[in-house]
């Protein structure tokens, strides 16, 4: 079942994506889709705040990965301008995918061949004016223990809203 975020701005996705890092463990994959200006180079600024590098995240579009030190290092990919998925394989993706890093892809579904089979599907799009609905779907046991994680982690959160259709943190749970 997927787990579905509301934000109420930017900061608010940043700090899903913060959560995200703080809960990542070395070769977890992102895979981050959604128009344009739905918050994907925002989401992953967080997962880099989260992974604590401390230096400025950009979006990669012209050189297609930026690397950042952190506890664990980002790599950040983005496939927004590439034409083919050959492109995507000659990047030597699965040297990120199954390093020690944690891997967040931007346009994944520009080259979905050479993603991998286990990752976490982040679907961002517009719900309002500033608000983001953020839909993740766990593709592989390590994934769907990291979305359980990540809803516990943002029960309090001011500007984040977990929707009701996604299953409780075990946490929760026990209060209910």
């Amino acid at each position: 079942m997927p787990l579905t975020i509301v934000t109420e701005g930017p900061e608010a996705t940043t700090q899903v994506g913060e959560a995200l890092g703080a809960l990542a463990r070395p070769g977890d994959v992102l895979l981050l889709q959604g128009p344009l200006g739905t918050g994907k180079t925002c989401l992953t600024q967080g997962l880099a705040r989260g992974l604590g590098v401390t230096v400025p995240v950009t979006s990669p579009t012209f050189i297609l990965v930026n690397q950042y030190a952190g506890r664990l290092t980002l790599y950040h990919v983005d496939l927004y301008r590439i034409e083919a998925v050959a492109e995507a394989m000659d990047l030597g993706l699965d040297d990120y995918f199954f390093g020690e890093g944690v891997c967040a892809v931007e346009w994944p579904e520009r080259a979905p061949a050479a993603m991998p089979p286990e990752h976490l599907l982040v679907t961002l799009e517009h719900a309002g004016e500033q608000e983001r609905r953020l839909t993740l779907q766990a593709a592989g046991s390590r994934y769907h223990d990291l979305a359980r994680d990540l809803r516990g982690s943002l029960a309090t959160k001011d500007g984040i809203r977990v929707l009701a259709n996604t299953p409780p943190h075990p946490s929760q749970r026990a209060r209910s």
